[in-house]
């Protein structure tokens, strides 16, 4: 009896909660619904809270207090780890509520939201560009905000995963002795990105991609190619001229020098 009792009146709270909580729902009082909606919010019961926002969402368009409505209704969602409908819900707002209290605070969420669903980089990357253009879009609007610091470091976060994604592309191209379609890749990488942490590596396997293009070539294209992949190596060893792959760069360096040389190149 002693264990009885408590398991008892354990089942009595969550029974009385249960059926305050359809009392709620079932009411016709959207005032009584609105204030119980934003304290089951505040008491961490997302579900509970999202659920009655759900259905004031259209009571209460038109009044003063829609944009609140929204707010907590897209922050249940985000609570809960639906970033994707707590997202278009914070755009919603924004969208409809320009000069809203919410409005700032909901379009960096709108970033954020799709921040937090951007895949790894060997998937798509529409996500994570439209994450950049969100947060791009909310330092514009917001010059000032206390919140623009982060906005930027996620900025860089994402746009290097968009170069890492670029990158693997054209490692894949180069992997796979495609040496054009690396060239091409890796250059695009190095233009779209140049603050990247990754563009040693990338300047690396563009020299690399270049002389092995060049070498592979047809004579008629060869010299040009060859003349390329040197300027590419001075550009690289300017630029990190204690590099980890300095020696093998100096390989490439060595070869296409000779090279260009045995065509009759006399700037050598």
């Amino acid at each position: 009896m002693r264990n009885f009792a408590p398991i008892a009146l354990v089942f009595l709270l969550l029974f009385s909660s249960c059926s305050d909580y359809n009392k709620v729902v079932k009411s016709t009082d959207f005032e009584f619904k609105y204030k119980k909606s934003l304290e089951y919010y505040e008491g961490g019961e997302y579900v509970k809270a999202s659920t009655l926002l759900k259905e004031l969402l259209n009571v209460f368009r038109g009044t003063s207090r829609a944009d609140k409505v929204y707010y907590y209704y897209a922050k249940s969602q985000f609570a809960m780890k639906d970033n994707l409908m707590a997202g278009h819900y914070f755009k919603t707002l924004v969208k409809e509520f320009p000069r809203s209290e919410f409005a700032e605070e909901s379009q960096f969420m709108v970033g954020y939201c799709f921040y937090l669903d951007s895949p790894s980089p060997r998937l798509d990357q529409q996500v994570t560009q439209n994450a950049i253009d969100a947060l791009q879009l909310f330092i514009n609007v917001y010059p000032k905000s206390t919140r623009i610091e982060e906005a930027n470091r996620l900025i860089i976060e994402l746009r290097d995963k968009l170069v890492y994604k670029s990158y693997l592309s054209g490692k894949l191209y180069y992997d796979l002795k495609n040496y054009k379609a690396a060239v091409v890749a890796l250059t695009s990488s190095l233009k779209d990105f140049p603050d990247t942490k990754y563009r040693e590596e990338l300047m690396f396997m563009l020299l690399k991609a270049k002389f092995l293009l060049a070498t592979k070539s047809i004579e008629e294209k060869k010299h040009e190619r060859l003349s390329s992949a040197l300027d590419e190596y001075f550009t690289f060893v300017d630029e990190y001229p204690d590099s980890k792959h300095r020696k093998e760069a100096e390989k490439y360096h060595t070869t296409t020098a000779k090279l260009l040389n045995y065509k009759g190149d006399s700037n050598l």
